[in-house]
């Protein structure tokens, strides 16, 4: 058996024989409270978790949800199956243009859109998000976990800015966090070049935080020991570092929907053409 397929089993037998509450699915995304957890699952194992449309509102709900659970000290975000995230099902979604229309416009009191909310909701939440990753961590599903505050992953872990083999660009909060987790010079090269790099890369260049055979198991061990400090300092330590970035990423954002929206528009009309 795989890492990969071994971190699957034990996402899905985490709760069995334990008493624990089960996981509540919608949408291809579950959630499951456990003590001071919140579990947070993409359930779309047969596509390799690509994100559909319904996914991204979902992620936004759920972690809304999360958000009004004081009791809760982290959340652990993980991916059923051989995959974290293969990235966005772009031909299910290009199957609704109009809703992907309506997904690029970004609500003004936030300062994003549907795309870059369902990335950035865990980076607004005050409890740490440690994001689990096996197998496949493409495009938007790299970009989600991006977004969470740690990243543990398995030995044969691959990821990969996918976005310019469609012709894009990474639109949903990656400029924000490429750049600052690994800089100008590596952002623009995983971007550029589309090419997939393996775990030992990633955690090299800080694209993650740490490689383990289990990393669900690591991400445990992390949220007891953050659970062991007093829960306004740690959402105080998250506020402080985020408000760091804060200061230009509604500019950052708004970038990235002004450059993305005509290469959007040049894929539809090509594939018009076709």
């Amino acid at each position: 058996m795989s890492t990969s397929d071994s971190t699957s089993s034990t996402l899905e037998n985490s709760a069995a024989g334990t008493g624990a509450p089960a996981a509540v699915t919608k949408n291809n995304v579950s959630l499951r409270f456990a003590g001071d957890r919140a579990y947070v699952c993409l359930d779309r194992p047969d596509k390799h978790n690509g994100l559909t449309l319904d996914m991204l509102r979902e992620l936004v709900r759920v972690a809304g949800v999360v958000e009004q659970r004081k009791d809760i000290r982290a959340v652990i975000l993980t991916g059923n199956g051989p995959s974290f995230s293969s990235g966005l099902d772009i031909a299910k979604a290009m199957g609704d243009p109009v809703a992907i229309v309506r997904g690029f416009i970004p609500l003004p009191w936030r300062g994003t859109n549907l795309f870059q909310e369902a990335c950035w909701a865990w980076r607004r939440l005050p409890q740490p998000v440690i994001a689990a990753v096996h197998g496949r961590c493409y495009g938007g599903g790299l970009q989600i976990a991006l977004a969470a505050d740690f990243r543990f992953v398995t030995p044969d872990a691959e990821f990969a800015v996918m976005e310019a083999k469609h012709g894009l660009i990474p639109d949903m909060t990656g400029a924000a966090t490429l750049s600052r987790l690994i800089g100008l010079d590596q952002a623009l090269l995983l971007t550029m070049t589309a090419d997939p790099v393996d775990a030992a890369y990633a955690e090299r260049i800080g694209l993650v935080t740490e490689v383990h055979a289990d990393p669900i198991a690591a991400a445990e061990r992390l949220a007891d020991r953050i659970a062991g400090r007093p829960a306004h300092t740690v959402a105080s330590a998250k506020r402080l570092f985020d408000r760091s970035w804060e200061a230009t990423i509604r500019r950052t954002l708004a970038i990235e929907r002004a450059t993305q929206l005509p290469l959007i528009v040049r894929q539809a009309l090509s594939r018009g053409t076709k």
